[in-house]
């Protein structure tokens, strides 16, 4: 069998090494358009940066090892022209001479990956407007922020439109380099995929760190004066840098597939089944290209990540030869860093769970990362998805800065296990105080889940208590209920939600009879577990009432207007 694999980096050479451990005999042919078969993607950035110092700890599979070890026949700059289905063939363009020959194939996998989207901007092609994709996105980068010979360094600012995982990534690491840093994103948010109050405690992180951060805005035009890039942006804002770098999204490599007809879907992905064929039983597709299906939702997707991607070369390869192997699906699990502190998520957000229509409930918790009378614990926020009857976890998303990890791989493992929050609660966790606590974060959001669907702890979310106040003091009315507050005077003068009462939990049974029985009161603390405490203690005394989940931690970050913070 000969196997023809157009394009390299994670699918592609996942592909072909699996195939290799299949079959001896079988001969690979691996075309790829760039100078290097398989290499790091997902570090460019830190190597712009300087915290990944060589650039051959980028080559993650050199072409000479992909030879020597697996006897692949590695083509590197080769770049595949048109793909001949009736012939089985492919046209090849010799990069490095110009020639173009025909290659054959009995199974053809492909995988082009993704294309750093370009919007129709003025200026958008200046030299000084670059973007993030590949090892020579990657040098181009990397000799604008340092020393050139005879020269002194040539960038002292730069503007990073899009603030999505590259776009951030980019942001920090030109910050390392002492670059002043301007962040442009369209969205009210950095990090769009996340939920908007689960992001926004990294805003001001970004801006303890210098970084100019301009929301819901965008550039429209870019001009290069001869000595600096001037960007102008849709607010009227005019921003002066040495270079731009542009990342907004990336787009499959599909005109090879459109051109040769095979079947894309409305996002541009490569359609495919469960073994990642085509419509072209010959021909497969995996990573970036490729159109996929959510593995919570079943609907079509096209998520660019490094391990789906990884997955499915090998599914490819294994089908190829006749085993049974199939793809289950993306879930989404991603994480970033951002300053020494991490967002990461798997299965579906809040927001595409309302796009969706699809109904569900969600708790909010503020745990350490570990035992707290452990020296260096640090806070987290981890927020809990799931279907309001059976309690199927549908996503979760957490925030801090130890430990993000740990807990939302845990989680991503119960989606995929199909488990519901009542099995978070039981989770066997490994414990150590330095580690964890004995009742993981993970355990505790199966108990503050599981407890809402029991109907032990009626809550309340953030936005609906906003609403109120916003219409008028939530006790003034019977409309907006009775707001309570049981922290601390301290912490209540420190600051508390407009028209709310504060009665300490520790002295709340001692003025139940200053509370109102005909109207529904809502309880709160600082992270909802006295407000819980509470809910509890006045239901069994005849109450009407409700925790807010998350507590006042949340409530501070769901209301923080969505401003710029330039």
């Amino acid at each position: 069998m000969k196997i023809v694999i157009i394009g390299a980096v994670a699918g592609g050479a996942s592909a072909a090494a699996r195939a290799r451990r299949l079959s001896e005999d079988a001969e690979i042919v691996l075309l790829e358009r760039g100078p290097e078969p398989s290499f790091a993607n997902c570090g460019l950035p830190y190597y712009v940066g300087g915290k990944i110092e060589s650039r051959d700890k980028l080559l993650v599979a050199p072409a000479q090892r992909l030879r020597e070890r697996y006897r692949l026949d590695v083509r590197t700059l080769s770049e595949v022209t048109a793909i001949n289905r009736s012939q089985k063939t492919v046209s090849v363009r010799d990069l490095k001479t110009g020639d173009y020959y025909e290659e054959s194939y009995d199974k053809l996998i492909f995988a082009t990956g993704a294309s750093a989207f370009k919007p129709n901007i003025p200026g958008i092609d200046g030299d000084r407007i670059m973007s993030l994709r590949d090892l020579p996105d990657a040098d181009r980068l990397h000799a604008q922020v340092t020393l050139k010979s005879g020269a002194k360094a040539a960038a002292q600012r730069v503007v990073v439109v899009g603030a999505g995982f590259i776009g951030i990534e980019v942001v920090e690491n030109m910050v390392h380099r002492g670059v002043d840093t301007t962040l442009i994103e369209l969205s009210d948010q950095i990090l769009p995929p996340w939920d908007r109050e689960m992001i926004e405690p990294l805003h001001a992180v970004l801006a303890d760190q210098g970084v100019h951060v301009h929301l819901s805005d965008s550039a429209v035009r870019f001009e290069d004066d001869g000595t600096e890039l001037i960007v102008h942006l849709n607010s009227g804002t005019v921003v002066r840098a040495d270079f731009a770098v542009v990342s907004i999204g990336v787009r499959p490599e599909n005109t090879l597939a459109l051109d040769a007809g095979l079947a894309c879907g409305d996002r541009g992905g490569v359609i495919t089944n469960e073994s990642m064929q085509t419509d072209d039983p010959d021909i497969y597709a995996v990573g970036d290209v490729a159109e996929v299906r959510c593995s919570i939702t079943g609907d079509a997707t096209q998520i660019p990540l490094a391990g789906p991607a990884n997955r499915q070369g090998r599914i490819a390869a294994d089908h190829l030869f006749g085993r049974e192997s199939k793809y289950r699906g993306t879930q989404g699990t991603a994480i970033v860093g951002v300053f020494g502190r991490a967002a990461a998520m798997t299965g579906l957000s809040e927001k595409m769970l309302r796009r969706s229509g699809r109904s569900f409930e969600k708790v909010y918790i503020h745990p350490a990362d570990h035992a707290g009378y452990y020296p260096g614990a640090t806070a987290m926020s981890l927020k809990l998805l799931f279907d309001p009857e059976g309690g199927e976890i549908l996503g979760a998303q957490a925030v801090g800065t130890n430990g993000v990890d740990k807990r939302i791989d845990v989680i991503a493992m119960a989606i995929q296990a199909g488990m519901t929050v009542y099995d978070l609660e039981e989770a066997e966790l490994c414990y150590a105080p330095q580690f964890g606590s004995a009742k993981d974060p993970v355990n505790m959001a199966g108990f503050v889940a599981s407890s809402v669907l029991r109907g032990d702890q009626p809550i309340v979310h953030a936005a609906e208590v906003i609403e109120s106040v916003a219409g008028e003091p939530a006790v003034a009315s019977d409309r907006h209920g009775f707001l309570l507050d049981v922290r601390t005077p301290s912490e209540f003068s420190a600051g508390h939600v407009e028209g709310a009462v504060n009665i300490p939990l520790e002295q709340l049974r001692e003025h139940l009879d200053e509370l109102p029985r005909e109207r529904e009161i809502v309880v709160y603390c600082k992270v909802g577990q006295r407000g819980y405490m509470a809910t509890r203690l006045l239901a069994q005394k005849g109450f009407q009432v409700k925790n807010l989940s998350g507590g006042y931690t949340t409530y501070l970050r769901a209301e923080t207007p969505q401003s710029v913070l330039a």
